[in-house]
């Protein structure tokens, strides 16, 4: 059979219509449930930084500029991905104790210390509360990811995968509504209390979610193995140069993405502000903008597989980076030095479909690693790429602060996006290939 004759018959197999069973229903949407409440703590301070940062500052003797909130909102953000990296621990956990109660465990934790955030009397304490809601919030991905990958059926594995990492992006517009509905009544405050919803949200998934049974059959295998083994396989040939790729790339979606997107809402308060709208409006025009850069960000999201059955996994992430390119020079290098609020509106979609690059390492990641390894390859490539990422983070905010805008450090960020494509064949193919055992 040739390659065109194989590529046509995965394409007709993958676009016939998969009836799933009720357990894997439930592993569906317990995980798409769990990524969604994921997004929605995740988008909080994003929204509320300004506001926060305003209350928080004097406390600490820092003057209220703007400047000041991008520098002190960047280390902020370097630190939440310094705990991010932390959550890499949930890996060895899932090959060892199941994928079901490991993300338990990262909802209750990342639920309950994002609703202690709101609680903080000083920058110190937010951070350090942001820190420990990390660890949770890093685990999920991975855990919710993996069970999928095991549970649904080989022929839609890739269609369910891109669905469900556009879960994440229903959280962030749903917290951004509750924000534009709500946002000058609850405050800052009241934000972070909201976003102890999804630890309530264990309970449910606690009951209807199924272990894969790929993990259970390898049950005398793991009792053989000791808890770090997974870790020492994935850093070991053959994975080891795959496992390196793969943290590198995600260096790169972290460090554009969480520089571009996350400061959408930060951008948009700054343009109002100058523009003289009120407190209400500012706050309705930032909700506005996260919620258009996440609709856009689902809609890639569900575009995702045909676009990695068509251009491979890696071309489908060479073009999501390219996107990510226009989106972000467009945005912060052209529309935001003009202090034109519609402009940003136009770019902001083509943000919103780049940052769907994640949702390709939802079906790449699992593609790449045997099951009793693939839960540990899975956190540690996309919480390790964290660490590093926060020093890039880390200089943009000085960036920031240094040139008192946003412009010059988030254009730059474009840069990264540029080297991502340069990187993607770090990783291996895996467009046509089954699941490994």
């Amino acid at each position: 059979m040739t390659i065109n004759e194989q590529s046509a018959e995965r394409t007709t197999t993958e676009s016939v219509p998969t009836r799933l069973t009720g357990p894997q229903r439930h592993a569906f949407w317990g995980s798409f449930g769990g990524w969604a409440m994921d997004g929605f703590s995740w988008t909080i301070p994003g929204l509320v930084l300004a506001p926060t940062l305003t209350a928080l500052l004097p406390a600490a003797g820092v003057a209220v500029t703007p400047d000041n909130i991008g520098w002190y909102g960047q280390i902020g953000a370097a630190i939440f991905l310094l705990g991010w990296g932390c959550a890499f621990i949930w890996g060895p956990i899932a090959d060892r104790f199941g994928r079901k109660p490991a993300m338990m465990a990262s909802i209750l934790m990342y639920g309950v210390f994002t609703a202690l955030a709101g609680t903080a009397t000083n920058l110190w304490e937010w951070n350090a509360f942001r820190f420990l809601a990390a660890i949770g919030v890093g685990g999920e991905w991975a855990m919710a990811g993996t069970l999928l990958a095991e549970v649904i059926p080989e022929q839609a594995r890739a269609r369910f995968g891109g669905l469900m990492h556009s879960a994440a992006y229903f959280g962030v517009l749903t917290v951004s509504a509750v924000y534009l509905l709500f946002g000058p009544e609850l405050g800052w405050r009241g934000m972070f209390f909201v976003g102890g919803i999804p630890a309530l949200a264990v309970f449910l998934i606690r009951r209807t979610t199924p272990e894969p049974e790929r993990w259970q059959e390898h049950t005398s295998d793991r009792q053989a193995r000791s808890f770090w083994q997974p870790v020492v396989e994935v850093l070991s040939p053959p994975y080891r140069a795959r496992t390196i790729g793969n943290l590198l790339l995600l260096v790169v979606c972290v460090i554009g993405l969480w520089a571009g997107a996350t400061y959408v809402p930060t951008a948009m308060t700054n343009l109002s502000a100058d523009a003289g709208y009120s407190h209400d409006a500012t706050v309705h025009l930032a909700s506005l903008s996260s919620m258009t850069v996440a609709a856009c960000t689902i809609l890639g999201c569900f575009a995702v597989p045909r676009l990695a059955g068509r251009l491979g996994r890696r071309g489908a992430l060479a073009a999501l980076f390219g996107l990510m390119i226009a989106g972000t020079v467009g945005a912060y290098g052209v529309a935001y030095p003009l202090h034109s609020i519609g402009l940003t509106f136009v770019f902001l979609p083509i943000l919103g479909l780049g940052g769907a690059s994640f949702a390709v390492f939802t079906i790449w990641l699992p593609e790449q690693y045997p099951t009793r390894m693939r839960a540990t390859a899975f956190a540690l490539t996309t919480t390790l790429s964290r660490w590093f990422a926060a020093a890039g983070t880390f200089l943009i905010g000085f960036g920031i602060h240094a040139t008192g805008s946003l412009t010059i450090p988030l254009t730059l960020t474009a840069v990264v996006f540029v080297i991502g494509m340069g990187l993607v064949r770090l990783a291996p193919e895996t467009r046509g290939k089954a699941l490994p055992a």
